[in-house]
This record gives C-alpha cells, structure tokens and sequence, in this order.
C-alpha cells in the first residue's frame, strides 16, 4: 500500500517512539526508513478513568509521542513524523498490560484458558500539522492448558515484557486456538490500519 508513497516517505525524518522489538521488526518488514527513539513517559494512566480501553491505549500512545517530541523539537533536523503505540488484553471487561510478575503471568494466562480476550492497541501519528489517533481490535482465543503447561511457558521469560503475558508470533503462539481480526494488532502494531492512516497524511499533504 505505501510503495506509491516512498519515494515522499524515505525523504521523511520518521520516529517511533516506541523500544518494542516487535514494533520494530514490523515496520522494518514493510520498507518503512525510521528512527527508534523510545519514549520515557511513565506509563501511570489509571484504566478505571477511562470509559473504553480503546480511549486508554490511544491516551498512553499520545503521551508516549508527546514525550519524544518534546526531547526532539529543538534538533536541527524535526522529525516529520513521530509514531507511538500502545497494546492492552481485555478480558471481561479487565485491562491487562505487562505481568508485574510470574504469579502476576500465570494468574493472567490461567484465566486466558479455553476462554477469548480482546487486544487493543492505540495508535498515534504526529505530523508537525496534524496529529492522527486511531486504535484496532482483535479477539483472541487460548485452547485448554494445564498449569504445568503455563508455568513451563512462564520459564522461558517471554511473557514478562509482553501485554497479556503472551508472545502470539513466538512460543506463545502455541497457546492460541483461534483469532479473530489484524494478526498483527496482537502483536502490537496493526500495519493495515497504520499504512491506510499513513497514505491519508500524505495524500493530505501533512507530510510534504
């Protein structure tokens, strides 16, 4: 979708302002010139302020990018594009981000099982003309596991850094009978959703 757009895009000073490897490797896939800068603003919101988890993961990706530009303003070089995400698991109505723990990892995981959740990631592309706020939704759906197969999983230390404390494109794929809506909002950026947002800034000259 954006091959029409390069040639305006690789001109670009583009950010993410994110430090997920994931993330990175996404967008690395899909042709995209970028900078990583991560942002350090300190992911405090409180979910029970917010009406939708939708609301929530969009506020905490607007901050993340708020901070970097902040840090970035003054360079001789502005970027032109900052991009921030941030990824949530709902379940029954319950925001999960990252385990604060093993025991946190695995009463998350125990209750994921034969049972589905939803993830949610925000988006935010700020532009210096127009900032673009968006988010996808996909369900998720664990088969049965026993607890032994939980904790072996724990083990491995790939839940700990993740939102729902599953990895769905590594070993926590394994857990996962079924998905519904963007494989890649799971894994925590929703390309389709993000190349159609980023061919609209161009086409609206927000990025010229």
């Amino acid at each position: 979708m954006l091959e029409p757009f390069k040639y305006i895009l690789n001109a670009r000073r583009i950010i993410l302002a994110s430090g997920s490897p994931r993330r990175k490797e996404v967008l690395d896939n899909i042709g995209l010139k970028f900078e990583v800068i991560p942002s350090i603003f300190e992911e405090n919101l409180d979910p029970a302020s917010y009406h939708d988890p939708s609301d929530f993961v969009i506020d905490t990706a607007a901050h993340k990018v708020e901070e970097v530009y902040e840090r970035l303003k003054n360079d001789a070089k502005k970027p032109d594009l900052i991009i921030g995400a941030d990824t949530v698991v709902v379940f029954e109505s319950q925001i999960y981000g990252k385990p604060k723990s093993e025991d946190h990892a695995f009463e998350m995981l125990k209750k994921f099982c034969g049972k589905s959740q939803f993830v949610y990631t925000g988006i935010v592309l700020k532009t210096n003309k127009e900032t673009v706020k968006f988010f996808e939704k996909s369900e998720v759906t664990f088969g049965e596991l026993t607890d032994e197969m939980i904790k072996a999983y724990i083990k491995t230390g790939e839940p700990m850094d993740k939102a729902g404390g599953y990895g769905i494109q590594s070993i926590g794929g394994t857990l996962v009978k079924s998905v519904n809506g963007d494989y890649f909002n799971i894994v925590g950026f929703p390309v389709y959703h993000f190349c159609k947002q980023l061919v609209g800034l161009v086409e609206r000259s927000k990025l010229e």
